[in-house]
């Protein structure tokens, strides 16, 4: 659950008060993102949790198109920040 919780705090870090107030975050149904703390956790950012359905592929294929299309563009590997990224 470590890296799971260090994520949110780093995504807290870096955001601050930029969180925009109907932002969601997006997980699978993994034990991590379905135990109780994270929920809290979550929830104290002010996001809202979104969870695909289970055995559905359909609920997740527009993030994995864009991540997909994300890759063929962008030298990822060498990218370490979306401000190092230009064209």
């Amino acid at each position: 659950m470590g890296i799971v919780y260090q994520t949110l705090e780093k995504l807290y870090d870096s955001l601050k008060v930029l969180i925009y107030p109907e932002a969601i975050i997006h997980s699978d149904q993994g034990v991590h993102y379905t135990h109780t703390e994270f929920q809290r956790r979550v929830k104290e950012l002010g996001l809202k949790q979104s969870m695909p359905r289970k055995g559905n592929y359909w609920d997740n294929a527009i993030m994995e198109s864009f991540f997909a299309h994300f890759k063929d563009e962008v030298d990822y590997l060498e990218c370490q920040t979306f401000d190092s990224y230009t064209d």
